[in-house]
């Protein structure tokens, strides 16, 4: 069993197993913090940033003008944002069977995946993570298509140049990996390949495998899933929730008796408290609505955006900001906000009642028919006539580097009045902000990320105990920036098995049974023998037939009839002479016992010798050797054919037959 791991950020992974005869892809997530390095996408032209000087190295031999800009003392590439793909070169991408994904934010890298490799498989995904996973697509699409940039920048990847860049270009890696966006063709055609599945359905591949996915309690539909054999049972465990939000809770009890336990998508801020962010995210906006200012939440258009929308409906009347509009801007806003409505099975137990009421399961229902928040597709059109400030808005992309968040960013980061939220976990906000340096606005980072922490981890292991557990190697030693904290890692006994991008494990695991099916008329023509209380056997003579990886003992098949013929039969052609079966021997030949049988057979000088298996006795007078083992007895005797012939007979006296 095989697992190759082609990405190497934990909480997007992609990674390859290979198990039984099938290959299977765990996820295909897309990193994205790869558009860091690059300009930002404004909606609308933005003097400051079409006046950015050139970079130019100190010596003047590097002149990129055209595709690195300088700007708030760092280089970034002047084209279109580009992202960091799953390693395509490990392995045949051409020959993976099926995709399994666990949640919404893991699969956008699947167009790259299903699109450009020669992938004629299925994948499987529950019903929200593909339908809210198409809207995340088709969102970035939009924000790229809406700001085409006629160049690409190539010539800065080339080791030479890269090496001479200014950090943190220079230290980027696997750039000659990173691609544009894919097109919404390239998206329908990847989404037409999914195969929708519901929690505990079981699927079977080829005979071989079943896998089921569980719920993880991370985000609408999201899954952990099962792959099993009849003997064997792997647990691929990746963005798990136990707190109480939206969704369905986690089902931990079925990864229980795992032989492997792939864990990944642990919280990226196992230090910050998701409720005490929210609780800080809601005092900030108040302080800075009350001020008069305006705030910016940038964040993806699916998932926590649901939760604060719901903490706020509650916090709006006690704060007094009843009348303080609410904007949620984004190509896919009105879809999102009404899917969440509608995948009532999906939720958890207290907003599935509400459906059966009958009333919306989330409150931003109420928000939207009280015109409290209002939603766009984008800062073009009926926004800009209706938009009032101070104001709340929600909008994309959470990395600052396109979608309508880039136009606020330009509109109110000279004031410091106004404050941008961040709550999405995905990008550090140092960065995310370095092109709009220097900056008058407030930032407050509260991110709030309900994934699993190393504490609640140790704990689901100590509850499932697996056999082996495989994580990214992140999760082996503490952060960089607190290596003191012993308590932010996985320390179990044994060890985990880590992995990086491009490593291949072998996993600790060798299959050793495989269920065989007997046809009922074989089976009735077994004669089982007691060999001792309560364990009988029996010997059976069969076909193997293997077909779909299903296994069958059959009957043999007798031999046809052979026509007679005129002719003289040759003496070769006479059919062979099948021999019975010689019976075959169980149980062992006891040592003391045995010696005193030859001894009353007249076999007094016996010489014993110990060996690591068993013991040979010399027999000195007769010059003949007897070598007792575990599974075997062999007589050494050279040129006594009844000497051999006694002896043997001895021996079987203390076999069972069968």
């Amino acid at each position: 069993m095989k697992l190759y791991c082609l990405s190497g950020h934990p909480t997007l992974p992609c990674n390859v197993l290979k198990f039984k005869s099938t290959t299977i892809m765990l996820d295909c997530g897309l990193d994205t913090t790869s558009v860091l390095n690059f300009l930002p996408l404004p909606l609308v032209h933005s003097p400051r940033l079409s006046k950015l000087p050139s970079w130019v190295s100190k010596d003047g031999t590097i002149n990129l003008e055209k595709e690195l800009k300088e700007c708030a003392g760092r280089v970034f590439v002047d084209s279109q944002p580009e992202f960091c793909l799953p390693e395509r070169e490990l392995l045949d991408l051409s020959t993976i069977d099926v995709i399994l994904i666990s949640n919404y934010h893991c699969m956008m890298a699947l167009p790259y995946i299903t699109e450009h490799t020669g992938f004629t498989g299925t994948v499987y995904a529950t019903e929200p993570t593909l339908q809210i996973g198409r809207l995340l697509m088709e969102e970035l699409v939009k924000f790229m298509e809406r700001v085409p940039k006629a160049q690409s920048a190539t010539c800065w990847k080339n080791k030479e140049i890269q090496r001479m860049l200014p950090g943190p270009l220079k230290d980027a890696v696997d750039v000659w990996t990173w691609k544009r966006s894919y097109s919404m063709q390239e998206v329908n055609s990847a989404l037409s390949k999914v195969q929708l599945v519901g929690y505990s359905q079981k699927v079977e591949l080829f005979g071989a495998v079943q896998v089921s996915p569980l719920s993880s309690g991370y985000s609408l539909g999201s899954s952990n899933w099962i792959i099993q054999s009849h003997h064997e049972k792997v647990a691929y465990v990746s963005g798990s929730s136990l707190l109480t939000t939206h969704p369905q809770p986690m089902d931990q009890s079925s990864l229980k008796n795992s032989d492997v336990l792939i864990l990944t998508g642990l919280t990226q801020m196992p230090t910050a408290n998701p409720d005490g962010m929210l609780g800080e995210f809601c005092s900030n906006l108040a302080m800075t609505i009350r001020a008069g200012g305006n705030v910016l939440v940038p964040c993806y258009s699916s998932g926590v955006i649901y939760d604060l929308l719901e903490c706020l409906y509650q916090f709006i009347e006690s704060a007094n900001l009843g009348t303080t509009p609410f904007y949620f801007i984004s190509p896919v806003a009105n879809s999102s906000l009404e899917f969440s409505q509608i995948f009532a099975e999906w939720l958890c137990h207290n907003k599935q009642s509400k459906v059966y009421l009958p009333e919306p399961p989330f409150p931003h229902a109420e928000l939207i028919q009280t015109n409290k928040l209002k939603h766009y597709p984008s800062i073009h059109g009926d926004f800009s006539s209706e938009f009032r400030q101070p104001c709340v808005v929600f909008t994309g992309h959470p990395s600052l580097r396109f979608g309508d968040v880039v136009h606020f960013m330009e509109l109110w980061g000279k004031s410091g009045l106004n404050t941008i939220i961040f709550t999405e976990p995905d990008f550090s906000y140092l960065d995310a902000l370095a092109p709009y340096q220097p900056l008058a606005m407030k930032c407050v980072y509260c991110p709030i990320d309900t994934r699993l922490n190393f504490h609640q981890v140790s704990k689901l292991l100590k509850e499932v105990q697996p056999l082996h557990v495989v994580c990214p190697e992140q999760y082996t030693q503490p952060p960089l920036t607190q290596s003191h904290r012993s308590d932010l890692m996985l320390e179990l006994q044994p060890p985990p098995m880590p992995y990086r991008r491009c490593s291949v494990l072998n996993l600790p695991f060798r299959r050793r049974y495989e269920r065989v099916y007997i046809l009922p008329e074989l089976a009735n023509s077994l004669v089982p023998s007691e060999i001792k209380p309560g364990v009988s056997m029996a010997t059976v003579s069969a076909v193997l037939h293997s077909k779909d990886n299903k296994h069958t003992l059959q009957s043999v098949p007798k031999p046809p009839p052979v026509p007679p013929s005129k002719k003289r039969k040759r003496v070769m052609e006479e059919p062979p002479v099948v021999l019975a079966p010689k019976p075959l021997l169980s149980g062992a030949v006891p040592l003391e016992a045995f010696l005193a049988t030859l001894q009353k057979h007249g076999i007094t000088e016996v010489k014993v010798e110990e060996t690591a298996d068993g013991h040979i006795l010399h027999l000195q007078a007769e010059d003949t050797l007897i070598q007792l083992e575990e599974d075997g007895t062999h007589i050494v005797c050279d040129n006594n054919e009844p000497l051999r012939t006694t002896l043997r007979d001895l021996v079987l006296r203390f076999l069972q037959k069968l």
